[in-house]
């Protein structure tokens, strides 16, 4: 499907199931730019990954003004409850030009009007967009820091039975697929993953079965920490971590969490990194216990209606 509308500006905004390779490159490129400018990506790590072939519920809308791309949102769907979730950026070379909020019609056009809306980072501007276009802040998603020297000396004391493995690609997928749709349900993102997601990431450059560990009990996946490396930033990240329900409360995430964050020390990278929602008080106290603190803050605006 392309939808191709124009508005009095003289912007012309196309909106696409799918993008041609040499779209994901010149959408790629944009967001590269924006982030060398922002020091933040502005579209998510899954944004980036759902630029590449036709995924059921994804659209893309780009913006373009004098044949150039200025812009580019993106509408995910696949959310049976929620409202529909949206990303957009504006290249730094052409903000300030009503691009953005250009952007943000389209989206609330293609949404029917009921859209949740990322704004990484939290910046002014985007906190702005957010008013104009008649959002209202509906989650908080810290990212947390600590330095990576100094991590506790002792070995990490895992519940009675549990014992620690590395992923093993191929073999673990669908049973790590099932535990983390568990250990999430609350979770609209990380919950939802499917096969295509996890091969997504398996395939990226950064991707390391070494770092991605399991916890098993009698055999059977009860909890997991699967870690990232960001080499040109020099953080490594707590990427996911989850426990599956029934094996909580008994130390296994603080004990899965010190293994990742060992591993990455061992790596010489000098902090590490994660995310988690403002709202979630106890993974919150835990981390704060472990010496993280708050780096910076991404919002989440949505409709009333």
């Amino acid at each position: 499907m392309t939808d191709e509308l124009k508005d009095a500006g003289g912007r012309r905004i196309e909106v696409l199931d799918e993008l041609a390779p040499e779209l994901v490159r010149e959408v790629l490129d944009l967001i590269a730019a924006a982030a060398a400018e922002d020091g933040q990506q502005a579209v998510s790590e899954q944004g980036r990954l759902q630029l590449r072939g036709r995924r059921p519920g994804v659209r893309h809308v780009l913006l373009r003004e004098d044949g150039g791309l200025v812009g580019y949102g993106q509408l995910e769907d696949t959310d049976p409850v929620e409202a529909p979730a949206g990303e957009l950026v504006v290249h730094p070379a052409h903000r300030g030009r009503g691009h953005g909020r250009a952007l943000g019609g389209a989206l609330l056009q293609e949404s029917g009007k009921r859209l949740r809306v990322w704004a990484h980072g939290g910046h002014p501007a985007a906190r702005h967009l957010a008013q104009v276009l008649g959002m209202s802040l509906f989650r908080e998603l810290r990212q947390m820091r600590r330095p990576l020297a100094g991590l506790e000396s002792g070995e990490p004391r895992f519940p009675e039975g549990v014992t620690v493995r590395t992923f093993r690609p191929g073999e673990d997928d669908a049973a790590w697929l099932a535990v983390n749709a568990e250990a999430f349900a609350h979770h609209p993102e990380q919950g939802s993953l499917t096969q295509r997601d996890l091969d997504d990431r398996k395939g990226e450059d950064w991707f390391d079965p070494e770092g991605f560990f399991l916890a098993e009990r009698a055999g059977e996946i009860v909890g997991f920490h699967w870690t990232k490396v960001h080499a040109a930033e020099g953080l490594g990240e707590v990427y996911v971590l989850g426990v599956r329900p029934g094996a909580q409360g008994g130390g296994l995430g603080r004990a899965l969490t010190t293994v990742g964050l060992r591993h990455l020390a061992a790596r010489g990278l000098p902090t590490a990194m994660l995310y988690v929602d403002a709202d979630n008080a106890p993974a919150v106290a835990v981390y704060e216990r472990l010496g993280f603190t708050v780096h910076e803050t991404d919002l989440m605006y949505r409709t009333e209606s």
